[in-house]
């Protein structure tokens, strides 16, 4: 569902937010910044399993930031916007004050 508030989709940010919650997704899609990510080397490069991967995949593919191309046998992810990577890099390079408590 679209919810606009000032122009604003926040159904939009919503998805953006519930994939920077969690900190391997956040470190998937930085990576995806450089360009596309097959699983087996994404689990490698971030030291992690390439089942729990998988899981964080399917979740960044249902809130549609990453898209997945069939390559023969593999699996090619994208950032599903190329803006996301802007995006993701003007965040991270913002000064804000303060500090959240997970």
């Amino acid at each position: 569902m679209t919810v606009l508030t000032e122009g604003v989709d926040l159904g939009v940010l919503h998805r953006v937010g519930k994939a920077l919650a969690d900190p391997t997704r956040r470190r998937i899609l930085v990576r995806l910044t450089n360009g596309p990510g097959y699983p087996a080397e994404l689990a490698d490069q971030l030291d992690n399993s390439r089942a729990n991967l998988s899981n964080h995949l399917a979740c960044l593919r249902r809130c549609g930031l990453v898209t997945a191309t069939a390559e023969g046998r593999r699996i090619r992810y994208d950032l599903a916007d190329p803006r996301l990577g802007d995006a993701i890099a003007l965040l991270a390079s913002l000064d804000l004050p303060g500090r959240c408590n997970d």
